[in-house]
């Protein structure tokens, strides 16, 4: 599978990037939103995105907008993960995250929560 990871967290991403290559998927990096909507221009063919909230330069709620309101991407599913108050995000967002999970993290439960998402969303 392919997999866009967005985070301006550079060990968030490091981590992250190991667990999903490890079990031989596709790992596309981004630093921010508008850094992943350059790398979804390239290429719209991903099965799942994982993009942090709270970012620099585009935030993930501003990302998942654009997502959503593009015919190439607007099917993607997208899990958020935030430092933030989950709650007020959900509230806060103009479209629905598949999932927002709250920071700290634990690397694997979020990787099986990635496939078991992607996985769905394919069939």
């Amino acid at each position: 599978m392919k997999f866009l990871l967005v985070d301006d967290d550079s060990v968030h991403l490091l981590i992250l990037r190991k667990i999903f290559e490890k079990s031989n998927h596709e790992v596309i990096v981004a630093q921010n939103g508008k850094e992943a909507l350059q790398h979804l221009e390239i290429d719209p063919y991903f099965h799942l995105i994982l993009t942090d909230i709270i970012m620099p330069v585009m935030d993930g709620l501003e990302f998942l907008e654009h997502l959503r309101e593009s015919p190439q991407t607007s099917k993607i599913p997208t899990i958020g993960i935030t430092a933030g108050d989950v709650e007020y995000f959900r509230k806060k967002s103009k479209y629905k995250f598949e999932s927002l999970v709250p920071k700290p993290l634990d690397f694997y439960e979020l990787y099986d929560l990635a496939q078991t998402t992607a996985k769905h969303h394919i069939n």
